[in-house]
């Protein structure tokens, strides 16, 4: 169904596409487009939705004359959901979404053999760090399941991930001042009241639940009005971490190089990956404390990926966008839109001509 989409005054042309019943991605198209073999897939964070990250428009410019064709994956988390999902009914989306772009673009029958790459902006880096890393399929939790398909994921042509912060990090550093200790009692009573509120009620009952915790306190964190449960929340905010980092902390500059080594180190043994992965951190992200030295903690993950000798990090195009804020969508960023999709489309080339 082509048509086309409203976002702040701009039309943004395209094609939705039914993935599911419930799963949809709208491929940025114009109508007179020739037909495309190769397929950049995004993946948005947490509240994004269709056309919400500035920068897509840049990134479907520098791909419009090219084999690839720029697709955003709506999830079931998307938008006002993310409170209530979890990693790994993300990654099961994202592997029904690569399935079904693949299938389509062979029907397409051009004369190259169809290659998908994955690339998610915030919370979406979570998502293509979880899809490379964890077993395939996701073991079966007999506990607490929540719905997962425990499908097989194929294999990935390339996975980018942009602006991949810490949300434990960023919190806290909304929370308290530079040298960690609460800005005020209210904040730090708030959050030691939903952590431990948090963990009372999903553990309660063997752990067969879930609950929402109340808007009137996760707010006063600066969580947006969303329902969130107790689950997502302890995941999001990791209050045991650096110990014992929960789902979502992946990314945050205080980790064991052992939690490393159980992330971006296990991307190589699961074989999701056909070529390299490349990370890309916002110069200015406004979610990222600035005590953190971007450079060295790209470095450190660099390391863990390569830990195997497979050199599965692209040096090449990966690295620190200067003066790019989170989403890159400031008056100010032209010079950084244009870096990162410089970097992206370098990287599509590569890809396209691996074999």
């Amino acid at each position: 169904m082509g048509g086309f989409h409203n976002v702040m005054g701009t039309y943004e042309e395209g094609k939705l596409h039914h993935v599911t019943e419930r799963l949809v991605a709208f491929e940025y198209l114009k109508p007179d487009a020739p037909k495309k073999a190769h397929s950049l897939i995004f993946i948005g964070g947490l509240s994004d939705g269709l056309c919400t990250v500035p920068y897509l428009k840049s990134l479907s410019a520098a791909v419009e004359s090219t084999q690839w064709s720029l697709f955003s994956l709506i999830l079931n988390s998307s938008y006002d959901m993310w409170g209530t999902g979890r990693l790994g009914r993300d990654v099961e989306d994202i592997a029904q979404g690569v399935e079904y772009v693949k299938a389509y673009k062979k029907g397409l029958q051009t004369d190259q053999e169809p290659k998908v790459v994955i690339m998610g902006h915030s919370t979406g880096s979570q998502d293509v760090l979880h899809y490379l890393y964890t077993p395939n399929p996701i073991p079966v939790d007999t506990v607490f399941d929540q719905g997962l398909l425990h499908i097989n994921r194929p294999a990935v042509d390339g996975a980018i991930m942009q602006a991949p912060v810490s949300d434990r990090e960023a919190l806290l550093s909304h929370l308290t001042d530079g040298a960690g200790n609460f800005k005020d009692a209210e904040g730090e009573g708030t959050y030691l009241q939903l952590v431990d509120m948090a963990k009372r009620l999903t553990y309660a009952d063997d752990n067969m639940h879930d609950v929402l915790l109340p808007l009137s306190l996760t707010s006063k964190l600066g969580f947006p009005p969303t329902p969130v449960t107790a689950r997502r929340f302890l995941s999001l905010v990791s209050p045991d971490s650096p110990a014992d980092p929960q789902e979502d902390d992946l990314f945050s500059s205080d980790l064991h190089d052992k939690r490393l080594d159980e992330t971006f180190g296990m991307i190589a043994s699961r074989n999701l990956l056909k070529t390299k992965l490349v990370v890309l951190y916002s110069g200015e992200d406004e979610h990222a404390p600035k005590k953190i030295d971007k450079q060295k903690l790209l470095q450190r993950w660099q390391t863990a990926t390569n830990k195997s000798f497979q050199i599965l990090w692209d040096d090449e195009h990966s690295g620190v966008v200067p003066g790019a804020s989170h989403n890159l969508g400031g008056e100010g960023e032209d010079e950084a839109r244009r870096d990162l999709a410089t970097r992206v489309q370098g990287y599509l080339e590569n890809v396209e001509k691996a074999t």
